[in-house]
């Protein structure tokens, strides 16, 4: 397609600590095509891993489509690790140089996620990925946030979170100052080396890329009855639940119903743990609805690329 070809698509990207998915769609807002790619939150995989990942989703995309890049009309991303002005203004220019044609905005993945779940309305979302939030916003625009500010001071109930957990309680079950537990068996496997001083090293070059593999295998254990695996889940529902609770309190909902959708990979994984939190959840907030989300947060910001080209008064 040559240069004379009217700029009418529009790129949405979800991007986190483990992957980056990416949508294109048309100038109807139908969705031509999607890919996936690595992890785009700049703050934990650098600003390096996070261009090839969005720059790979998006190759992909407009490949599978026929495309070029200068028949993107708008673009939304949003990405762990965004809340910062520098981050939102390096990654804007990275996009800007990507798609000279596109107006760009990008935003958290908070934001994307309850645009999934809400629209523009009111609701809260409890996020839990490689990281875990939960954000809410009622229906004057108030917004309330709680956790999502990095692993080693928040994240708690996170993918990263619970495959920490597992690995420390081996750790303890081998000096044998912890529980026996089956992680012990299939850990060192999950990882591909002999022991305790591979995994060590491995944990120090890019603890990103260890923790969160191990939440699938407290997974699967929890679901089989492993004891350690289901005290790691039970914790884990706890601290959403507490995530869900500050945003309660930071928007004045505690004696009114609201909407609450969970969103990310750590949801839909484990019985145990989605069971453990729908019964805290009940417990320390009753008057919670529990919905899912009607698209996914790529996709939600495919939405919101269109609106931004709307308010600006552009033909689409």
């Amino acid at each position: 397609m040559g240069p004379t070809v009217a700029a009418s698509y529009f790129l949405g990207f979800d991007g986190g600590g483990t992957k980056t998915e990416c949508v294109l769609a048309d100038r109807d807002g139908r969705a031509v095509a999607r890919a996936q790619a690595g992890p785009s939150n700049p703050l934990r995989a650098g600003y390096a891993r996070a261009w090839f990942a969005l720059a790979e989703a998006g190759d992909l995309v407009l490949a599978r489509a026929k495309i070029h890049a200068q028949h993107v009309r708008a673009v939304c991303a949003g990405l762990g690790g965004a809340g910062r002005p520098g981050v939102v203004r390096r990654v804007a220019t990275f996009f800007r140089g990507s798609y000279p044609s596109a107006t760009v905005h990008v935003t958290t993945d908070l934001e994307t996620a309850l645009e999934a779940a809400f629209g523009t309305g009111e609701g809260m979302i409890l996020l839990a990925g490689t990281g875990s939030a939960a954000f809410g916003r009622d229906a004057a625009g108030r917004t309330a946030r709680a956790g999502g500010r990095g692993p080693w001071t928040s994240d708690e109930g996170s993918a990263f979170d619970i495959g920490r957990q597992a690995v420390r309680a081996v750790v303890l079950a081998l000096e044998r100052r912890g529980p026996a537990t089956a992680l012990s068996g299939r850990l060192f496997q999950l990882y591909h080396c002999p022991g305790w001083e591979d995994l060590a090293e491995q944990i120090a070059k890019n603890a990103d890329a260890v923790f969160p593999r191990a939440f699938p295998l407290v997974a699967e254990l929890a679901d089989r009855g492993d004891a350690v695996s289901c005290e790691i889940m039970l914790r884990a529902a706890s601290s959403l639940a507490d995530l869900a609770v500050g945003v309660v309190g930071g928007l004045d909902w505690q004696e009114r119903d609201f909407l609450l959708a969970r969103m990310g990979g750590v949801h839909g994984r484990s019985e145990f743990l989605d069971s453990a939190l729908e019964d805290e959840l009940k417990k320390r907030l009753p008057r919670a609805c529990l919905v899912r989300a009607e698209m996914t947060p790529a996709e939600a910001a495919v939405r919101m690329a269109e609106r931004l080209v709307r308010a600006k008064g552009n033909d689409a």
